[in-house]
């Protein structure tokens, strides 16, 4: 459409045009009062367009235009002197009182003789904006209340020794290599020590490594332009880049292939990454943690991973003893699940009796923190009093063979209230077949004497040995 066409557009196609627009928009005579206001400044403002013609633009009462308060005439207004407005984010005031945050531009409009004739103003609302931003705000909170210090549990010695190391750690840009099995908290620490440096204000970034194939994570960690390989179809910035400013976590670091581990040597020593399919480089500014559940040390003398790699991940390495190496924590850790699901599922769960804990304790636990969490959780839906029992417990677990007590900690003391419960029948014969048939062990599960396991056996008629047994 040329310029002829577009000066002979009549005045209700304008009108249309103007209603049609999402925005809120407005024109001003010379003198500062409204002469037109379309449908959306209704919604946004809460005035009819009746209410609003002739009115000053005071009405609205913006409190930012041009970095201060809206003057009492449109004379003393600086869009005179400066003639627009771009993108200005203020308040207006709604005729109900209430501050409405909004995105403000304005022009001057003038005749072909450079004279003023009025002013145009497009408002956009951004309360939705807003909202989402304190969302944002709310959801950085939480996940900093997630990884505090007093998230990550334990009093062992060994804990003791993580946590004198997270605090070291925290207020350095040093590379961190966390080790430990699977199960034991590497994102949590990872996560405290993102939380508990300067940069806890900035994005911390998590990819696992394991997850993807070469190719994805090539692009994932580092980016791509549009038609580096079939269907990059836009430019695209990389996890580094994402985490500018905070911190990039690469769990299972163990996993990734040679390519990988050459890039990411790349970055480390440079600090520079370069988006598949481009050779502009890019600064970063970040700090890396690594994480792993494999003896890394292992693989380079195997030819699997990079020696030079290893050492630049290892400077600062924290190492994440499993929970059958501080079984002392486990009491701490149940009743922290107990307390979380307590509140999650509406129970009232008070502990666990001390049969329960006996077998917790010897139990080996292989899937370390994770599987006790799992377990206290298994507990939860079948436990139906204040006590977690012994038959509220996995069946797995139930069934461990009994260890003894050798460098174990010393024993836990445990309340008078955690009362030795007597077994039905049916949960005594579940006992003795998780054991064997051997009653002293049953005894040491439940709190009773090998005499009183065969007396109680006498007296629900559970015969002596197995293979003459009967289930009712």
């Amino acid at each position: 459409m040329d310029n002829k066409n577009l000066n002979i557009l009549n005045p209700d196609f304008a009108s249309l045009l103007l209603e049609s627009i999402a925005e809120g928009v407005f024109t001003l005579n010379e003198k500062g009062a409204f002469t037109s206001w379309n449908s959306s400044m209704k919604r946004i403002s809460g005035y009819t367009p009746e209410e609003a013609m002739g009115q000053r633009c005071t009405l609205l009462g913006f409190n930012n235009c041009f970095g201060k308060s809206c003057p009492t005439g449109i004379a003393e207004c600086s869009i005179y002197k400066l003639g627009s407005i771009d993108a200005r984010e203020c308040h207006l005031k709604h005729k109900n009182g209430e501050n409405i945050p909004v995105l403000k531009n304005a022009r001057i409009i003038k005749d072909k003789h450079g004279k003023v004739k009025g002013i145009v103003e497009t408002i956009t609302d951004l309360t939705k904006l807003y909202q989402y931003r304190q969302e944002v705000q709310e959801a950085k909170r939480k996940l900093g209340e997630v990884y505090r210090f007093d998230k990550i549990i334990g009093k062992s010695n060994a804990m003791r020794h993580v946590f004198s190391s997270i605090k070291a750690a925290a207020t350095s840009d040093a590379t961190i290599l966390i080790q430990g099995e699977s199960g034991t908290g590497k994102e949590l620490v990872a996560g405290a020590l993102h939380y508990n440096s300067p940069r806890a204000s900035m994005p911390f970034v998590i990819i696992n490594c394991s997850a993807l194939p070469e190719s994805l994570l090539e692009s994932e960690l580092f980016g791509h332009v549009k038609g580096a390989f079939t269907g990059a179809v836009t430019d695209r910035a990389g996890r580094f880049e994402e985490a500018g400013g905070g911190t990039l976590f690469l769990d299972e670091i163990g996993d990734i292939s040679p390519l990988i581990q050459v890039k990411l040597l790349r970055v480390l020593q440079e600090r520079e990454v370069e988006r598949i399919g481009e050779s502009k480089k890019r600064t970063v500014d970040i700090r890396v943690i690594t994480a792993t559940n494999k003896d890394l040390y292992s693989l380079v003398n195997e030819g699997q991973f990079r020696e030079d790699l290893y050492y630049r991940l290892k400077v600062f390495p924290i190492n994440l003893p499993p929970l059958r190496r501080r079984k002392e924590d486990i009491p701490l850790l149940t009743s922290h699940f107990i307390h979380i699901l307590n509140k999650k599922t509406g129970k009232e769960i008070k502990d666990v009796t001390s049969s329960a804990m006996r077998i917790l304790l010897d139990y080996n636990w292989q899937g370390n923190v994770r599987e006790l969490e799992n377990a206290v959780e298994h507990a939860f839906v079948l436990c139906n009093d204040e006590y977690i029992d012994v038959f509220d417990l996995p069946v797995e677990i139930r069934q461990t063979e009994y260890q003894p007590a050798i460098n174990k900690p010393q024993p836990i003391a445990y309340p008078s209230h955690l009362s030795r419960k007597i077994p039905t029948r049916q949960e005594l014969i579940q006992l003795l077949e998780d054991c064997d048939w051997n009653k002293a062990e049953v005894g040491r599960r439940i709190g009773y004497s090998r005499a009183a396991i065969w007396k109680y056996m006498k007296k629900m008629d559970i015969p002596n040995v197995r293979n003459t047994r009967t289930i009712d």
